[in-house]
């Protein structure tokens, strides 16, 4: 389609949805790079995309919750193809059960939470500021139904995206008056090597096309539904068409306490 331009940080690229984004916005003529630990799967989905793309791609090995090693691959990532335009965080690992908290490893339980809040921030950490620096950029942080009301056998994995559906709205607020935009894209329920280990998916047959969340991460990638900055989209149940007419009002898909009567003195 070659209606986008500028470089593409993708995390999570080797497989999944990350590498249905990352093939989507270098078919848009975007310049994708692709982020994650595993170096040989990575760099054979990002060989496959320039090829049936024509788009130019990189693979960078990091785990993004290592600091030093986001820093080195946001240094390459620039070196090889400049300044990223649109970083996407969807890396981020989940429960290894379906158990209560309590009987959770502790050590796992941790190691999924920080591959979303600790990964997403050093990704925004390391990127953000040249954004700001040339006014000029795009954050979407990959969310969740469990962002929105906890699941109890997989608390870290609710307590990963709701933490970092906090975080957009927090980078929202500080990049207000900038042309620098956050967002957090719910993807649905996507068939990925994640999702089918899950045994609460089970015997799903419903799943979401990758299509949808391509779409939706090249709508924002576009421009087109910067009103939305610091909310809450999700594939499934939002329309883009009606996402661009549309202005959200107040708190409108934002995390908030719920009254719990109309004398709440938090309401």
């Amino acid at each position: 389609m070659g209606d986008l331009s500028g470089v593409a940080l993708v995390t999570g690229a080797g497989s999944g949805i990350g590498r249905a984004i990352a093939e989507g916005l270098a078919a848009r003529g975007m310049a994708v790079a692709g982020l994650a630990r595993g170096e040989a799967r990575l760099r054979e989905a990002m060989d496959e995309i320039a090829t049936a793309t024509g788009a130019r791609t990189l693979a960078v090995t990091a785990d993004v919750t290592d600091r030093a090693q986001v820093e080195t691959a946001v240094e390459e990532i620039t070196e090889e193809l400049g300044r990223v335009d649109l970083l996407v965080n969807n890396a981020g690992r989940v429960d290894a059960a379906e158990e209560p908290l309590w009987e959770t490893d502790p050590d796992q339980w941790w190691d999924v939470v920080s591959s979303h809040v600790r990964g997403g921030f050093l990704l925004c950490r390391a990127v953000v500021p040249w954004m700001v620096l040339r006014n000029r950029g795009r954050i979407v942080n990959l969310a969740s139904g469990m962002s929105l009301r906890a699941r109890p056998e997989y608390s870290a994995y609710s307590v990963a995206k709701t933490g970092l559906m906090r975080m957009t709205e927090a980078l929202a607020g500080a990049l207000e008056g900038t042309d620098v935009r956050a967002f957090d894209v719910a993807p649905g329920l996507v068939r990925t090597p994640m999702t089918e280990a899950m045994p609460m998916w089970r015997g799903v047959t419903d799943w979401t096309p990758p299509d949808r969340v391509v779409a939706m991460v090249g709508a924002i990638a576009a421009g087109e539904l910067d009103a939305w900055s610091g909310r809450f989209l999700h594939v499934n149940n939002d329309p883009i068409e009606e996402l661009r007419a549309r202005v959200p009002e107040g708190d409108g898909r934002r995390l908030r306490l719920r009254p719990y009567g109309d004398d709440d003195p938090l309401g």
